[in-house]
């Protein structure tokens, strides 16, 4: 064997003896926590139980999620989810977590406040983020309600779609009366149109079913939109989960017509609104999780009432085309709402 094959010969070799080690260091690198490792004090488990409808639902559940998801990796832990398709099934889903030893539990919605107070009560070593639930009657050490000012962002959308309205008619599509943040929202919402112009109808329609179908129905939302749309609307504010996204959805097909998201920045989460989406009524849901769990970890867990941020998203590719005369408006407006100077009835 020449001297050059035998020198090329070992490099090879050396390189596939360099490849091995590299693998074999890759396959012995510790792996991350894990279900496993819930009952280990180091580790930070996080769960969350959503309301009825899917995590992605592109609204409420789904911004839940991204702050349960985005606290779990702050502090090295681990995050998941149960998708609740029943109502029935809150208490169940909620064991779940607790079954399994993890430290705090996200419930979301209106709807399980009950079920999480129970669950609360009943596991006071594990702490529960009640998204949308605000605790009224009483306060469990272990229980944080994660409410939001929905009559603040309301109102400023109303501005919004009361400075941008051509036909002096704008409309809401919701979700349920039954559940009181919607009811917020709308109100919010007609007192931001009539500061702009006390003569400008609103159309208001809350969805006819309960809680189990009132956000997961988008052909309904899609159908209320085009009523109001045929009645002079040209802005639509849907706010009702997935029925809220029918609505944006179908004003999105309607040139010339506006419309205004809700809970999340839904630019980012329903791209088809885009020809329509000038911006959303925000409550920001996602940083209020993880500003709970941070004081949870700084072992000064917020019991009662935490009030998260509100206002608007915003305006992505219609910010040429909203005129500053409206983004003063605007500015004008939130100073007044915080100066109580606005009554929302």
């Amino acid at each position: 064997m020449s001297k050059k094959i035998f020198t090329v010969l070992s490099l090879v070799l050396v390189l596939s003896m360099l490849l091995v080690a590299c693998g074999k260091k890759a396959t012995e690198a510790p792996a991350g926590p894990s279900e496993a490792d819930c009952a280990k004090e180091e580790v930070l488990c996080v769960g969350l139980v959503t309301d009825v409808g899917e995590v992605d639902d592109k609204s409420f559940n789904q911004s839940s999620w991204e702050g349960a998801k985005s606290a779990a990796e702050k502090y090295n832990g681990i995050a998941n989810y149960v998708e609740t398709k029943d109502a029935k099934d809150y208490a169940a889903n909620i064991q779940l977590f607790v079954d399994k030893g993890y430290d705090i539990i996200v419930t979301v919605g209106f709807a399980i406040t009950d079920a999480t107070i129970a669950a609360g009560k009943a596991n006071p070593k594990i702490s529960f983020i009640g998204v949308d639930q605000g605790q009224w009657n009483e306060t469990v050490p272990n229980v944080a309600g994660l409410i939001f000012d929905e009559a603040k962002s309301g109102f400023l959308a109303g501005v919004l779609a009361g400075s941008l309205t051509k036909s002096k008619t704008v409309a809401a599509v919701l979700g349920t009366d039954l559940v009181p943040p919607v009811v917020n929202f709308n109100l919010g919402y007609i007192a931001g149109a009539k500061y702009v112009d006390p003569a400008i109808n609103v159309i208001s329609t809350y969805h006819p079913g309960g809680l189990d179908v009132a956000f997961t129905d988008p052909e309904w939302g899609a159908a209320t939109a085009k009523q109001a749309i045929e009645q002079g609307a040209d802005v639509v504010f849907g706010a009702g989960g997935k029925t809220g996204n029918g609505a944006l959805i179908e004003t999105a097909g309607v040139k010339g017509a506006y419309c205004i998201g809700v809970d999340s920045d839904q630019w980012g989460t329903v791209p088809e609104a885009h020809p329509c989406l000038v911006s959303s009524a925000m409550k920001l849901i996602t940083p209020g999780v993880v500003a709970i769990v941070d004081l949870y970890k700084e072992g000064k867990f917020p019991a009662g009432n935490f009030v998260g941020g509100a206002g608007l998203a915003p305006f992505h590719d219609f910010d040429a085309a909203i005129s500053q005369e409206v983004k003063d408006k605007l500015a004008e407006a939130e100073k007044a709402y915080d100066a109580g100077e606005i009554t929302i009835q």
